[in-house]
């Protein structure tokens, strides 16, 4: 059963007030991905909306940030390995504080500070520029080590695609985390099933991707990753892990919250029309009623 790796009954767990709280920031990143995508005509929903849950827990109850300084040099950093999951993050770092709202219906505009993809050059919270997959792993690495170099009580986060893991680079990251002993690195999974060309076990089969973690050495824990409670749980024993990184295989839905593309292959990087968005933003709100 999912969720059954985490060890709960070890780490503090979160108050119904909490979890309340964090489900409301998930309905809203998903809301503001669907409006976003919708304006833009362009961009990923699929991915994002699945990435939710995770991204709110990290955002609003585990990392330590600082809106108002965005450079504080001893805060967390979040990388977005799958950066076409761009709308969901951008839409954690407006709740957050790190830019207007309203901002968010700029996404993929000219002039817009909301690319495509994540730039740390132009988006203020953003920690590294994404989109290349496979690559973000290996960033979280530098930061953990600097981090540990430096003597800084910084900790790294780090979302992943499943199809993504098909990527070599990934894997060579993934000793050098091991290797390197980086225990305040994390990473985690979006493991939805679906990539840009299909199912991922018909791209490329990845049966047994805990054990495949697990071989190389990581401290592997496995997930409902729309389940807030288990994602919170879930980071603190990662927090409790010395030694070893820890990677998070979270079980998730592409499109979650979304009946019509929940998993459905072509919502990966197709965007709703504003009616399809406004429908699915009615129907997230009932839900929450």
């Amino acid at each position: 059963m999912l969720g059954c790796d985490v060890h709960c009954c070890q780490v503090p767990a979160l108050a119904e007030d909490e979890v309340r709280m964090l489900k409301e920031k998930a309905r809203q990143v998903r809301i503001h991905v669907l409006r976003a995508t919708a304006e833009a005509g362009s961009g990923h929903p699929g991915g994002s909306l699945s990435s939710a849950e995770i991204l709110a827990t990290l955002y609003f109850k585990v990392m330590r940030i600082n809106p108002k300084d965005p450079g504080w040099p001893d805060r967390d950093r979040f990388v977005l390995s799958k950066g076409h999951a761009a709308p969901a993050l951008y839409a954690v770092l407006a709740e957050a504080g790190f830019f207007p709202v309203d901002e968010l219906l700029t996404l993929r505009k000219f002039g817009s500070r909301l690319q495509g993809h994540p730039s740390m050059k132009h988006t203020p919270g953003v920690e590294m520029s994404t989109g290349s997959l496979g690559q973000g792993l290996s960033t979280a690495n530098g930061m953990a080590l600097a981090a540990r170099l430096d003597g800084r009580p910084t900790r790294v986060y780090v979302l992943l695609g499943d199809g993504e893991l098909e990527e070599g680079q990934v894997w060579e990251a993934a000793m050098t985390s091991v290797h390197r002993k980086l225990d305040n690195l994390m990473a985690f999974v979006d493991y939805n099933g679906l990539q840009i060309d299909g199912p991922v076990m018909d791209v490329k089969s990845l049966d047994n991707i805990a054990a495949r973690w697990r071989a190389f050495g990581w401290h592997v824990l496995e997930i409902d990753g729309h389940d807030i409670r288990a994602i919170f749980a879930a980071c603190e024993e990662a927090k409790s892990t010395k030694g070893k990184p820890t990677v998070v295989v979270a079980h998730t839905v592409k499109g979650r919250g979304v009946p019509f593309m929940e998993n459905v292959v072509d919502w990966h990087g197709k965007a709703p029309s504003r009616d399809q968005a406004e429908e699915a933003v009615r129907r997230i709100e009932q839900e929450a009623e």
